[in-house]
This record gives C-alpha cells, structure tokens and sequence, in this order.
C-alpha cells in the first residue's frame, strides 16, 4: 500500500520537474503515474475481491495491513490498513484521478509541470487519509491534501481565486487543528489508562475513552469532519471554491476532498466514539436534513452553473450525514454509496461545466441555452448526470438515497419524510439547470463551438457505466463494506 503513496509523490516531482522540456509532459507523465498507480492498485485488490482471500490474520474487519516503526518514542508508527470502505474510495479517488487529468489536459497551460505536481500530491494526500490506521499519520496525510489544493485554486482558479483559496484553507485548517487537539488528548488519555503512547487506532479501539472526556474529543473530530463535508452551517467556503477552482480542482475537490469528511466520521467518529455519537445522532441529523433541504433552496436561485453544482453538493453530502448518524446499517450502506455515486456524478458535472467555461468564458446560465444543437455529445452526457443526480431509478444515486431514506423512516419516519422533499426540490433545479442551459434558443455566437472529444466521452462513459452499475447491481459494493459497518454496529452495541 505504502507503493501506492510513493509512486503518486514522486510521480507529482517529476512532472513539475519535466515541464522545463515541453508543455505537454507533466500532463502526460500524470496520466503514466495513475496509470501505474492503478496498476498496482488493482494487483493488490484483485485476489481480495475475485479469490475471497481471508481477511489479514487476527482481525474481522481488515483486508490487509501494513506497518513500519516511525517515531517509537511516543508510539507513532507509518501504519496503513485497507478494508472495503477504503479499497473503494482509493478506487473512487484513482478514477477521479484521471477525470481531472483530462479536464486539465488542455485547459491549463501556466506552469503545466507545477499544476500536475500538485494534483498528484493531493490524490496523494487523499489516498493517505483513506489508508491510514495511525491517527498521527492520518492527521498527517489530512493537511498533505489540503496544501496543493489550496495552490490549485490560488494559482490557476479564476476570477476571484485568491479569496476563495484562502477561506477555503482557514476553515479547513481551522477545523484541522481541533481535530489534531483531540488527538493528543485521546494520546494522553491511552498513557494514563495504560501507561505507552500510541497512536494506533485499532489500540484506541480496545481502550475507548468515556465521560465528558470522550464527548469534547468527539467534538474536535467532529467539527473537522463536517466543515469538510461539508454540513450546514458549516458549508460557506464550499461554493467559493468550486466557483472559482480549475476544472480539475473541482472534480477532485467535489468527487474525493468532500468523501474524506464522511469517512472520518464514519471510521473515526462513530468508530472510537458509539456512545457519544449515539448521544448526539438526534441533533444531528436536524443539521443533516436542514442541509438537504437549504442546499436545494439555494442550488435553484443560482445563475453559475458551477455554483449551482457546488449547493447542490451541500444537499447531496447531506444524505451522507443523516445515513450516518441514522444508526442503522441499512443507513450507512446507503452513506457509503452515497459517496460513490455522488462522487461520479458531481465530478461529471464539474467537467461538464468547465469545458463550457472553456468554450464560452462564461458560467452565467442567462448566457447559455440551445447548446445541445451545438455540442450534441455534451448534451447528452449533461442529461445523463443530470438525471443521475436527480436519484432517477436504475441509477446509483437513486439507490443511495433510497438506503438512506429507508434506515432514516425506521426510526424517524418524520425526518426521512422531510428529507425526502429534497428530491423533488433536487429536481426542480437539476431539470432547470438542463433546460437553460442545453434548450431553447441557440445563440449565434456558439453555433461554431467544439463538442466533447473521443476522450472526453471515454472519460464520462467510464463515470455514467459505474452509476449504471451501482443502480442496477449494487451487491458487491454492499458486500465489500458489509464487515466495517457489521464491525461499526457492534461496537455501537445496536
């Protein structure tokens, strides 16, 4: 696994390092980095998945692991472990990985070399979060990521970029901070209780911190996780960023940095913590469905079409929240596929909204209208996510959210009826968004613009077949992350 963080690093220094010889290089040697990565990837999961090879010896929940003694003075180790929940979200974020590559592939053309670096050490940085069982290193790989995103939207975003980066960081860093305080203070409450320092998550699980102790270090968690989401109110420095983010940055910010939010609260937060967050599931999923719900308000009364993708992602991630805090494994499955699908719909639809600010330098929706006479292909492929987005049956959004909704009602039936009006509000702003900006009238000055290449509908068919597959057969999805969540249940006692 450590491979995997390795190549993406050095792969990111010598596309920086190549762009001195020619312009087009780094973006090749990024698509030759993921290609290798994915590689290695696949030929690491691929026994686990096809030959039901049992799980690493002694655990339950684990696929494989792997550990190397860091800094053993205070018990940190370089510790990465893989379970069905990370094997997919490390798919999810190669995948994305090569979206945003071709999103990039003619858009950027300042400092090319520099660009790619960064893009490859923040799927870096990501990939860490995913695997990393040592909360000092999981912290660690959290701020990695956050560092060349930032450099992305500062240096090749747009109009507003600098305003937008910097709010971005200092919420993210912010809430980082609380997060690395209750670290240490759950470090320094495992040396009283046992007397040695770790860091390891799997020693913390075998001495859960309790008492008003455990429900401020939940906090800390807590907080960091929601900002990155992100949750209502939490949300504000979302729509700034994708606004003004490159297309790439979008696509990786919207399809794997949201995904990291979730999985912290799934592994660590109701992992480490099952009482405290039992405790604190009811306001919780208030802050989930009234995010749903102000995330759909407020996607209809936007004019920018990244903007408008940017709230709707705000409603989405919402579902991810309430399936989580649901407390019911039907919920979390529906959270957990939640991510998947909408990290392939939204990233299509960030791609979709770049190469039309490419085409017409503009994102204003008043300015569009008739393109689908124009760019046939892109249209097409709009409807398709579109629709995805809506939750159109047969499509894996649908079926995230129907997971969700159907955990929800078992307990809440009130809150799920609320949250379930978010789809028909989803709707409305998704078949809008479609209409004003694909139909009607076609403007005379786009009649000459360029469709999506061969490429680009490779790219998009690969991201429309995986929601097609989610939709259709969800079942080996379920049953990777089926022992996490059996795990999860336990340890919550329900």
């Amino acid at each position: 696994m450590s491979y995997l963080l390795v190549v993406l690093l050095l792969g990111g220094a010598l596309a920086w390092w190549s762009e001195r010889y020619d312009s087009t290089l780094p973006a090749k040697i990024t698509l030759a980095t993921l290609t290798l990565v994915s590689g290695l990837f696949i030929r690491l999961v691929y026994p686990l998945v096809t030959e039901q090879t049992p799980f690493a010896e002694g655990s339950s929940l684990w696929l494989m692991t792997e550990a190397y003694t860091w800094i053993p003075r205070f018990g940190i180790q370089f510790s990465l472990a893989m379970d069905g929940m990370s094997l997919l979200l490390v798919g999810l974020t190669l995948l994305l990985g090569f979206v945003a590559v071709v999103a990039s592939w003619s858009e950027i053309e300042h400092r090319a070399g520099f660009f790619q670096a960064n893009l490859l050490w923040t799927l870096a940085g990501t990939v860490g979060v995913f695997l990393a069982v040592d909360l000092f290193l999981f912290f660690l790989f959290w701020e990695v990521m956050l560092v060349p995103m930032y450099l992305l939207i500062a240096i090749w975003g747009h109009e507003d970029r600098s305003r937008a980066a910097m709010k971005f960081f200092i919420f993210t860093q912010a809430s980082g901070l609380l997060m690395l305080l209750a670290i240490l203070t759950t470090a320094v409450a495992y040396v009283e209780q046992t007397g040695e320092w770790s860091f390891s998550y799997m020693d913390w699980l075998d001495q859960p911190l309790i008492g008003p102790t455990a429900s401020l270090v939940f906090l800390g968690f807590l907080l960091a996780f929601l900002v990155k989401l992100p949750a209502f109110p939490f949300h504000s420095w979302l729509p700034d960023a994708h606004t003004q983010a490159p297309t790439a940055g979008s696509v990786i910010l919207a399809g794997v940095l949201l995904k990291t939010g979730a999985y912290g609260l799934l592994r660590f937060g109701v992992g480490l913590f099952p009482e405290v967050a039992i405790a604190f599931s009811t306001p919780l999923l208030v802050v989930g469905v009234v995010g749903v719900l102000y995330g759909a308000v407020l996607a209809f009364g936007q004019q920018d079409f990244k903007r408008l993708v940017a709230y709707s992602s705000v409603s989405h991630m919402g579902f991810v929240l309430i399936g989580v805090f649901a407390w019911n494994p039907l919920a979390w499955s529906g959270a957990v596929l939640q991510m998947i699908a909408h990290g392939l719909s939204t990233s299509a639809l960030f791609m979709i909204a770049g190469a039309l600010q490419h085409r017409l330098h503009t994102r204003q929706l008043e300015k569009m209208g008739g393109l689908w006479r124009a760019m046939p292909r892109m249209g097409a492929m709009a409807m398709f996510f579109i629709i995805a987005s809506v939750g159109m049956p047969g499509l894996g959004n649908f079926m995230a959210e129907f997971l969700i909704l159907a955990g929800l009602f078992q307990a809440w039936p009130l809150m799920s009826a609320l949250a379930a009006v978010a789809l028909v509000t989803g709707a409305v702003y998704s078949l809008s968004l479609l209409q004003r900006a694909f139909h009607g009238p076609l403007a005379d000055e786009h009649t000459t613009l360029r469709d999506f290449s061969t490429m680009d509908m490779l790219v998009l068919g690969v991201l429309a077949f995986g929601l097609l597959a989610l939709g259709i057969y969800p079942q080996p999805v379920l049953d990777l992350v089926t022992p996490t969540l059996t795990a999860l249940s336990t340890m919550a006692g329900s």
